[in-house]
């Protein structure tokens, strides 16, 4: 890419696509890009790559589902890794995943704004210092880029602290401690059961529906055989033999005020993008009254809560366990592909490619796999292009400071 000063910006013209965002979906894409020979630029506000995975997950944390299935394309995962690899060997992964292929985002560069210029026919990309041009953008922040914090009445009232996950690293801050967690996803659960290994009191949200499923059935991944059974059988039966299986290993979970959906939890997964927990002991402390589950919480008083059911009980702190969003809207502008809560309006799998050279990455609610997938085809369809385009002189893959 080639730059010249243009009033207080400099503007750098990217041969490549821009790709804006350096998590797993922004590296995915890269890498994919690489093996075609496409040169790109990725934008990253950070410090670093995986930002959230490196600075916004708990210590404890590990992935969810069995090593391969959360492979990025092109290069797997370590053999010696183990089978649910923890938070620290996925960012060595991505870290030696991002060296293999040479990627090397620009750290620091906060997208203020990206828009397309109908004039020029390019995207126009604007952070603090630079305003980045380019044929083709490449949305790759996510559907996890922001904390989703709700507004609960009185919170700001209560004396003591409230945090998002997004800032738990341990329980170890809270040993002694009466803690509330609003919201019983993976985060929630997980973050309860932390608490009680490190001689917390906590005390569970759950105002919505969750599936809990264990995290294997009979020495297998329960995902792992919820996809084998898809292949062959039809949807609805595949959750009728998960939850048969889990009600046998697990019990009833209504019994101890987590209510299941009515919706199976892989129909539901595929439809709306919410995850079933899969269970790694929390329901083993909910049974013996470690981790005391509530209703929905009606107010944050000074010294704790008052829920639905009419209880009021005393904490020392707030957890937010409410998951997270994405930030597209506050910085794509003058589109319409995206929802005003940031996602695609063109549901998976075909939404990843929008129009005037829009592609989006990350935001399948299908994991990295979803992310691999799309990565794929988005550096295909990239490459076609690139192909054709004839005069490549007017830019190179770094930049250049041009004398005015």
């Amino acid at each position: 890419m080639g730059s010249c000063k243009d009033q207080e910006k400099e503007v750098v013209h990217v041969q490549g696509p821009i790709i804006v965002g350096a998590g797993p979906s922004g590296l995915a894409v890269a890498a994919c890009l690489s093996e075609h020979e496409v040169p790109f630029v990725i934008l990253e506000r950070s410090n670093c790559i995986a930002s959230l995975w490196q600075n916004k997950t708990y210590d404890r944390l590990k992935l969810h589902l069995p090593k391969r299935f959360c492979e990025l394309p092109l290069k797997g995962f370590p053999h010696t890794f183990p089978k649910y690899p923890t938070k620290y060997e996925f960012i060595s992964y991505m870290e030696s995943y991002a060296s293999h292929f040479n990627i090397q985002p620009k750290f620091n560069q906060t997208v203020e704004s990206a828009e397309f210029d109908k004039g020029s026919k390019l995207w126009v990309v604007r952070t603090q210092e630079f305003e980045y041009v380019s044929h083709w953008l490449v949305v790759a922040t996510g559907e996890n880029a922001e904390p989703a914090v709700p507004r609960i009445n009185g919170m700001e009232l209560f004396h003591g602290p409230i945090a998002h996950t997004s800032e738990y690293k341990s329980g170890s801050e809270y040993k002694n401690q009466r803690v509330l967690v609003i919201g019983c996803g993976n985060s929630g659960m997980e973050v309860s059961l932390d608490l009680c290994r490190h001689n917390a009191n906590p005390h569970m949200v759950a105002r919505n529906t969750v599936h809990v499923l264990p995290r294997e059935m009979f020495g297998f991944s329960t995902f792992g055989i919820a996809m084998a059974l898809y292949k062959w059988l039809p949807i609805q039966l595949v959750d009728k033999i998960l939850l048969l299986a889990t009600n046998f290993l697990l019990g009833n979970t209504n019994h101890y005020g987590i209510k299941r959906p009515k919706t199976g939890p892989i129909e539901l997964k595929l439809a709306t993008g919410k995850t079933p927990v899969l269970d790694v002991g929390q329901l083993a402390q909910i049974k013996c009254g470690n981790i005391k589950v509530m209703e929905g919480v009606k107010e944050i008083t000074r010294n704790g809560a008052k829920f639905m059911d009419g209880q009021e009980k005393e904490f020392d702190a707030i957890i937010l366990a409410t998951g997270y969003k994405s930030n597209v809207p506050t910085w794509l502008k003058g589109c319409d592909f995206f929802t005003k809560d940031g996602m695609p309006k063109t549901p998976f799998p075909h939404g990843w490619k929008g129009d005037q050279g829009l592609y989006t990455v990350g935001f399948t609610r299908r994991g990295i796999q979803g992310t691999s997938c799309d990565a794929i085809k988005i550096a295909e369809d990239i490459a076609e292009q690139w192909r054709t385009v004839e005069d490549k002189s007017h830019c190179v893959s770094h930049i250049i400071l041009l004398n005015d």
